[in-house]
């Protein structure tokens, strides 16, 4: 018999996670406003902020719905307090999901919290976890499109709507991604169960290798044209343009000179 038992200091929410939410909004107002002497700075700041946010939601929900399903482990472990550096592997979860947003304008999925699997029956419940993770993501692009597909951008500032646009772009990104079969992503732990005990032991081994081998196909300029196209395809769809997103990534990037169509003050 399993129960979800934890302390309540396991569930409280760190210190950590309050002042990235305390960043997130004091700059996405700088952006909003205009207040920002810097308004790429304003933008990059706002923009890798919420994207932290969303990875610690995005590890909250793998290790929640573990809770629910028998591993009460992972609250002592500080899962719970969506406190990043309580990750696993806090670079993977953090860092360079950040570098990936600064080198291509990608959502790579980071780091894992780790599940004691073993103390999980049933084969939905192991696929549910998994996939938590990338359906926190598909919410927060949900979120992030809902000005562009509601048709409420008016009075919206050019500066935060490239923004949101952008932020937008890396939840898509992530999500899709995350969802891919391949070893060592989400996509793969919600097929993983239903395979049979040879096929886990032979793709056991690459599963190390799985976001690096997805990086590297990126960077194939081909691969990265289809798969963009399909990105820019699903955000039309949901209101955005391939301008809005461009001066999103543009802006985002300060230390550069910024193109004059994305000029916030134009």
């Amino acid at each position: 018999m399993t129960t979800a038992i934890t302390r309540s200091g396991d569930r409280r929410i760190s210190a950590v996670f309050v002042g990235i939410l305390a960043v997130t909004a004091v700059t996405g107002w700088a952006t909003w406003t205009g207040f920002a002497e810097q308004p790429g700075l304003a933008v990059f700041l706002f923009v890798t902020a919420a994207w932290i946010v969303s990875l610690c939601l995005h590890e909250y929900a793998h290790a929640r719905t573990a809770l629910h399903s028998g591993d009460i482990s992972v609250g002592a472990k500080g899962y719970l307090t969506l406190n990043p550096l309580k990750y696993t592997h806090a670079l993977l979860s953090i860092v360079l999901p950040v570098i990936f947003v600064i080198m291509g304008g990608i959502g790579l999925p980071g780091g894992a919290v780790f599940i004691e699997r073993g103390r999980i029956r049933g084969r939905w419940r192991h696929s549910l976890i998994s996939a938590a993770g990338p359906l926190t993501n598909v919410l927060f692009a949900v979120v992030c499109t809902a000005p562009f597909w509601l048709d409420a951008l008016d009075g919206v500032p050019r500066g935060f709507r490239f923004a949101l646009a952008f932020l937008a772009l890396l939840q898509v990104t992530a999500a899709i991604l995350n969802f891919l079969p391949v070893p060592g992503l989400d996509g793969y732990g919600v097929i993983e169960p239903w395979l049979s005990y040879n096929v886990k032991r032979q793709v056991e081994p690459f599963a190390p290798f799985g976001l690096l081998f997805v990086f590297a196909l990126l960077w194939v300029p081909e691969i990265n044209s289809v798969f963009f196209d399909m990105i820019d395809a699903v955000l039309r769809t949901l209101g955005i343009s391939d301008f809005d997103t461009y001066c999103g990534f543009d802006l985002f990037r300060f230390w550069r000179d910024t193109n004059e169509l994305c000029s916030i003050s134009s």
